[in-house]
């Protein structure tokens, strides 16, 4: 059976869980479980005969056996007891509960996964299965930006060049999708190297570190890296549920790539004041640059401190990050000066499942540089995507690639902006841009051609979802602000 075959299969039993309440995440958890059990069933056979411990009454063939009598309440008995098994087991089942309470529907959930044979299939297939499962639950369930778009990761990673041997984390990790970025990068790019013992162990056990706040996402995160091979049936990667913010990093890391959560407000400030820190609701971070509550202001100090000497990464933003005042106009300030802060991608509206996200991608490496300067890549104007009909590919972001590759900018780039990218990759100097009011960086040189001109207005389809991100978008600052008002008070 191909791939989009077995995805539709398993995912059309999901419209029949729907009637009884079990939500597109939960149906995707479910299959979590039993998925892993399964594998475990087929490695526990010839020719593989590998030992899982997993405890009794709580494996594939108890449940595959069971009678519709009982088979409810052993279900969550062996979930329970699996969440206690510790290092694999332990991780995949942390919190798990049963949200499927009809034994007959369960049972047919257990016979649909019994149908096909997992573990022989190739690693590119499984993940690609997984990974497919996952992405129809963040468009069913309108996930918003948590699934960030493969078109954005590929684009991202092709210019970051992850390389064997080096660290990569995520402090935001949701389902891992910037890991399995990366993995396919270094597979295409790596396959020779990664043939040896200590760099092919050094992938699959010490390259990924990740956070995420909620257990389920962590679970997916975990099985995601696993059938993509990463870690095994017995120990995982370095995927930790808590919340990255609120300690100081122990452990520098190399590469970090992060999408973080775009709600600006937080139920805590992180200050460097000691004298403020002492308050409620305050965490001391030495290691920040300036006091703030808004999330992507603390990512972004965050994962500053994070990063090795030298090291580098890419962080998905929303424009307030850009334009903000206050704590806003500090963090990029301290960008200029104390990081090598090179590129910025603007992209448009109408990519993330969420409507209304303004964002761009940050590039830079933790070194002060000698020659202050900043690509902007203008992505945005006269740029026009929906989900559905005209999604964002990687290939609209190639020319992005290739300019961002272009050996000298200096030399180049200019060159390719005038007449191949009709003037959308573009440098600004750090006198230019700290002589702008609150250092901003929201820029824009390029004319909207929709203003100018009728006749090149988008499809009408294109033109109401701009409409609708617009409003969502206004809706969403407003929603912070009354936030920040109502924390005030």
């Amino acid at each position: 059976m191909t791939t989009n075959n077995l995805v539709a299969k398993i995912w059309s039993f999901c419209d029949t869980l729907r009637d009884d309440g079990v939500s597109y995440g939960d149906y995707l958890e479910q299959i979590t479980y039993l998925l892993f059990l399964k594998m475990a069933d087929e490695y526990s056979r010839p020719p593989y005969n590998r030992d899982f411990n997993i405890p009794e009454n709580c494996n594939w063939q108890f449940f595959l056996k069971h009678p519709l009598e009982g088979l409810t309440l052993d279900y969550i008995n062996a979930l329970n007891t699996l969440s206690r098994s510790g290092k694999m087991l332990g991780n995949i089942f942390n919190g798990a509960q049963n949200k499927i309470h009809d034994p007959y529907k369960l049972k047919k959930l257990i016979e649909l996964l019994n149908e096909d044979d997992w573990v022989s299939e190739s690693v590119d297939i499984k993940g690609d299965i997984y990974e497919s499962l996952l992405q129809k639950s963040a468009e069913s369930s309108g996930a918003g930006q948590y699934f960030t778009p493969r078109s954005i990761i590929k684009a991202i990673v092709e210019c970051i060049e992850p390389k064997p041997l080096e660290t990569i984390s995520d402090p935001t990790c949701g389902t891992g999708g910037f890991f399995l970025g990366a993995i396919e990068f270094l597979n295409n790019n790596y396959s020779k190297q990664l043939q040896k013992e200590n760099e092919k162990r050094f992938l699959q056990f010490d390259t990924f570190h990740g956070w995420d706040i909620v257990p389920s996402t962590a679970r997916l995160c975990l099985m995601n890296l696993f059938l993509h091979g990463i870690g095994d049936m017995k120990e995982t990667p370095e995927i930790k549920v808590e919340d990255s913010l609120l300690e100081q990093p122990k452990d520098k890391v190399k590469i970090v790539l992060a999408n973080p959560p775009f709600g600006k407000s937080s139920t805590y400030t992180i200050t460097n004041d000691e004298k403020l820190a002492k308050q409620e609701s305050y965490i001391l971070r030495n290691d920040f640059w300036t006091t703030t509550s808004n999330k992507q202001l603390c990512f972004v100090q965050h994962i500053i401190s994070m990063l090795e000497e030298n090291g580098r990464t890419a962080i998905v933003l929303p424009d307030n990050v850009l334009f903000e005042g206050g704590a806003g106009e500090t963090i990029r300030r301290k960008l200029l000066e104390e990081t090598n802060l090179y590129t910025i991608l603007r992209l448009p509206t109408g990519i993330f499942y969420a409507n209304g996200v303004k964002c761009n991608v940050l590039f830079l490496d933790k070194k002060k540089s000698k020659k202050k300067e900043v690509w902007f890549y203008d992505y945005r104007t006269n740029v026009h995507h929906t989900l559905k009909k005209f999604p964002l590919q990687f290939e609209h972001l190639k020319p992005f690639v290739e300019c961002y590759k272009a050996g000298s900018r200096e030399n180049t780039v200019e060159t390719w902006s005038e007449q191949n990218l009709n003037g959308r990759f573009r440098k600004y100097t750090y006198e230019e841009l700290i002589s702008r009011d609150k250092v901003n960086f929201d820029i824009t040189w390029l004319k909207d051609d929709s203003f100018i001109d009728l006749d090149s207005l988008p499809e009408p389809e294109i033109l109401a979802q701009e409409i609708i991100d617009s409003l969502e978008s206004a809706l969403n600052s407003f929603k912070e602000v009354v936030k920040s008002l109502s924390k005030n008070e």
